[in-house]
């Protein structure tokens, strides 16, 4: 049953195959999305344009909380995986 099953799902091999490498580009997004040192860099350039007048204080606020609850979990995580990656 297993060689029938694989012939007559192999016209769906690319949909399997894409499916992988969806996934596999999702984790990488996550993996730098979530990287504290990519949030950190984030909060100083997101300091440098309220300095520079580029932003309000209510909207440094805004993206500052945003950064800080995307830090919190992204230490959270790594805490429990240890590679830093979000575990769905």
């Amino acid at each position: 049953m297993g060689l029938l099953s694989e012939v007559l799902l192999l016209p769906f091999a690319p949909v399997r195959g894409s499916g992988w490498a969806i996934r596999q580009v999702l984790r990488e997004a996550e993996r730098i999305y979530y990287d504290p040192a990519t949030i950190r860099a984030e909060l100083a350039r997101l300091e440098e344009r309220l300095e520079a007048g580029e932003i309000t204080e209510e909207e440094f606020d805004r993206q500052e909380d945003e950064l800080l609850d995307r830090l919190e979990t992204a230490t959270r995580t790594s805490a429990g995986t240890g590679d830093g990656t979000v575990q769905q």
